[in-house]
């Protein structure tokens, strides 16, 4: 019986065609981009200290945080999926979402735009005097029913929606 296992494996990975044309590419003008020096000194202090949670103290080797950095600016950047980033050479998706809800957990994103707020307090001046804000998330509760006559299925005609 494991003989026709075997037989069935090798008849599968042989049927497989091969790919004939080359993968293209990545685009170095989106895909090139990394976290400045600048930028990682003060990201860099605002990280979780990892702990290693092995039970033997080993386990694969961790991906650097600024790799994963990259990875989730690049996301954050240009808005497309997770698992787009496997196709490029700055980190694999998984790692990089799993990594921003650990930073976003630990509140490195605040203290960091709290740390760009300072930054920019010290070079321009906000003016925290005049400070304005609005937003609605609800249906109005007073809003009235449509204004035109409803059609009824009997008076429809064929076709018509």
């Amino acid at each position: 019986m494991t003989k026709s296992i075997k037989n069935k494996r090798t008849t599968q990975k042989t049927l497989k065609p091969k790919r004939t044309r080359t993968r293209t590419p990545n685009n170095k003008t989106t895909t090139n981009f990394h976290v400045s020096d600048a930028l990682w000194e003060v990201l860099q202090p605002l990280l979780p200290v990892h702990k290693n949670t092995h039970r033997f103290g080993g386990g694969r080797p961790r991906v650097p945080d600024r790799k994963c950095a990259d990875g989730i600016f690049y996301v954050l950047r240009t808005g497309c999926q997770w698992k787009a980033l496997d196709e490029t050479d700055l980190c694999s998706g998984s790692t990089a979402h799993t990594r921003f809800q650990d930073w976003e957990a630990a509140d490195v994103f605040l203290k960091f735009w709290q740390r760009g707020l300072e930054h920019f307090d010290e070079l321009k001046g906000i003016d925290w005097d005049w400070l304005s804000m609005d937003g609605a998330m609800t249906k109005a509760p007073l809003a009235g029913g449509k204004k035109r006559p409803q059609p009824h299925g009997s008076r429809k005609k064929w076709r018509q929606a």
